[in-house]
């Protein structure tokens, strides 16, 4: 299986780039693992949010193929332990799944088309973060959810 995670323009802080480097670095021992920037929208101040969402939705509809399973990181998604997320993951394995992939919306959440389309819903929070900081922490989940599974250290209990 493939784990993609999509996102909505770039990430401005080097910082955060190079965290994001260390897990997806770190990924490669476990799973084929992708992170995939969806440009920022051209002319997005002369949109309404409604535009903005359904422009940002078509351009996430087409890094999808067919057969992927699509979950959406949303605040009213469901929550769960880093032990339950490690689960989740094992499940879809398990399940012979080509491609899962997490998509991260940009700053107005997402189009009807995408929540009709997706499989599920995941918070990581009742707290608000960036689009940015999203990021770091959804690959490091996944990492820490291999961990898991592998029964290595880095998740202590």
């Amino acid at each position: 299986m493939t784990i993609k995670l999509l996102a909505i323009g770039k990430t401005d802080s080097s910082e955060l780039l190079k965290l994001i480097g260390i897990y997806e670095q770190r990924l490669k021992h476990y799973i084929k693992f992708k992170l995939e920037i969806i440009p920022d929208i051209k002319n997005a101040k002369n949109l309404s949010q409604a535009q903005q969402k359904e422009k940002e939705g078509d351009l996430i509809l087409k890094q999808l193929s067919p057969t992927d399973a699509l979950i959406i990181l949303d605040e009213n998604g469901r929550q769960y332990t880093s032990m339950e997320f490690s689960q989740f993951l094992q499940k879809k394995m398990n399940s012979g799944l080509k491609q899962l992939v997490f998509v991260i919306g940009g700053p107005y959440g997402f189009s009807e088309a995408i929540y009709k389309k997706a499989q599920g819903k995941i918070s990581f929070s009742a707290m608000t973060f960036s689009h940015q900081m999203i990021r770091l922490f959804a690959v490091e989940q996944v990492y820490r959810a291999f961990t898991i599974l592998k029964n290595e250290p880095y998740h202590h209990q």
